[in-house]
Order: C-alpha cells, then structure tokens, then sequence
C-alpha cells in the first residue's frame, strides 16, 4: 500500500553540483546545487534562485564549470551550500581549495574536484531563473579515469543529495549494464 505525501520535491538520486564563477573583482565564487542536471547531449541547465550570488556572476560574465565534489571533499562542497557569497566575501578562500581559470570559458576550475564541465551561456530563462549551459569541455583527474580514458564511477567517489532527509550518500557500486541488463524481456 502506498502513502500519499502530497507535493515534494522527491527525486532520487539528486546530483551534488558545484558551480564555478567569478565575482565581479575576480575573486572565485562557488555554490552548492542540486536542482540541474544534463537536459542534452552538450547542454546543462540549472535552477537558481535569482537572489544568489552566482546568478548575478553568471549574467556578468556568460560562463561558469560545474564540478562533482568527491567524499574526500565532501565538508568543503557542504561549506559552499551554507554560506552565501552575498555576505562572505572571501567565501572560497575559506574553504582551503585552489582555483585556476579555464581555457575555454571565463570561470574558474576548482583543482580538487575530480571531474569539470566547462560551459557558456546558452540560454537565461527568467522564468524562475533557470540558465541552460553550453559544456564546451570536460577535464577529469586522470586517477578517475579507466586505462581507455573514459570516467570511472566507482573511482569520482561522488556523493548524492537526498531530499528525503538532506543527507549525502557515497555512490560507485555497480549494478547493471545500461541497454543490456532488460534485453531478457526483450520479445
């Protein structure tokens, strides 16, 4: 028998997504988020809160990374959901990571986190404030990476936001093999 709960925010898993901008004198900002995600094969979009900090940096400078946060840095990705660069100046300074600007896009990239999507400014929806990102590059640690170059899950030691409760839980186990393990029920 199934409970109703009425209207929640309840999809899980949620990405932990640090976003990477620049504020306006230069200096690094980085949020926490768990509202985005891929919406195509080269595009991201984020939901924001038009009150954050990053919203403003994203408009000034049409750019920012996302990065996944590994277990190892889970406290520091914690710290940049909690404090508001709107009243911490020196916010990412704080946290003890390093930053370097990209190449590609007018953002920085944090070094400590495993892997980083690079992106412009495809699209600003006011509605709600929602930025649809153009990835342009991704970097990845090479300790991440399998010996053909692709991304291992199981060595980002990503973590997860839950909704549910607002814990974070370690992924990397897994259980499948995506368009093989259904072919069974296949006619």
């Amino acid at each position: 028998m199934k409970k109703e709960l009425g209207v929640k925010p309840f999809l899980f898993p949620m990405p932990v997504l640090l976003i990477a901008t620049y504020n306006e004198d230069g200096s690094v900002d980085v949020m926490n988020m768990a509202w985005g995600g891929i919406c195509d094969h080269d595009k991201v979009a984020l939901n924001l809160e038009e009150s954050h900090k990053t919203v403003a940096n994203i408009k000034a400078r049409r750019a920012f990374t996302i990065s996944i946060a590994d277990t190892e840095h889970l406290e520091a990705a914690d710290y940049f959901g909690i404090v508001s660069a709107n009243t911490v100046k020196d916010k990412f300074e704080k946290s003890g990571l390093h930053a370097v600007k990209s190449t590609r896009v007018d953002a920085p990239i944090v070094e400590e986190f495993p892997l980083t999507l690079e992106c412009e400014v495809a699209e600003i929806q006011p509605d709600g404030f929602r930025v649809v990102g153009k990835i342009v590059n991704v970097l990845a640690d090479e300790k991440v990476l399998t010996s053909n170059g692709t991304v291992d899950p199981t060595k980002l030691n990503a973590f997860v936001f839950d909704q549910f409760q607002g814990g974070y839980y370690k992924i990397g186990e897994k259980v499948g093999q995506a368009w093989n393990s259904g072919k069974k029920l296949v006619k």
